[in-house]
């Protein structure tokens, strides 16, 4: 399989991440329609930044995200703005269903503070690591 790059104005790049993100209190709240939502939102806020939401899915606790991004993004930036959108319309779209599981006004997180993020795409890293080394040196 070939790697697909793509151009921006000084760069060619393929950069993709794996994200992973959980509940608070990993509370099992998401459902069928939540799941619907943060699909749009996550898209919405990939397109805003940049990047291209490839593949979601997720279960009643945690979602996964494979993200195509783009070399301008600061990845605490990206998964800042996708965390806080997301939440937020969340919260407020499914207000109702949500008020059983978390009834802090002081505290609207979705989200726990924390979530995974793994690099992904491209040769395994000691692929890399012997393409490296096996450059040629400088003549003196």
């Amino acid at each position: 399989m070939k790697t697909q790059l793509r151009k921006g104005a000084h760069a060619v790049f393929n950069i993709q991440f794996h994200i992973v993100f959980v509940t608070k209190y990993r509370k099992s709240v998401i459902n069928e329609a939540i799941l619907s939502k943060l699909g749009v939102v996550f898209s919405r806020v990939c397109e805003k930044r940049k990047c291209t939401l490839l593949e979601f899915n997720g279960e009643e606790d945690h979602v996964h995200l494979l993200v195509d991004a783009h070399p301008d993004n600061n990845i605490s930036q990206l998964v800042s703005s996708l965390k806080s959108a997301s939440s937020r319309i969340i919260r407020k779209e499914f207000e109702i269903y949500l008020k059983q599981f978390y009834w802090k006004k002081e505290d609207p997180s979705f989200w726990t503070d924390t979530y995974c993020i793994v690099s992904t795409g491209g040769a395994p890293l000691e692929v890399v690591k012997e393409y490296i080394q096996s450059q040629e040196n400088p003549k003196s």
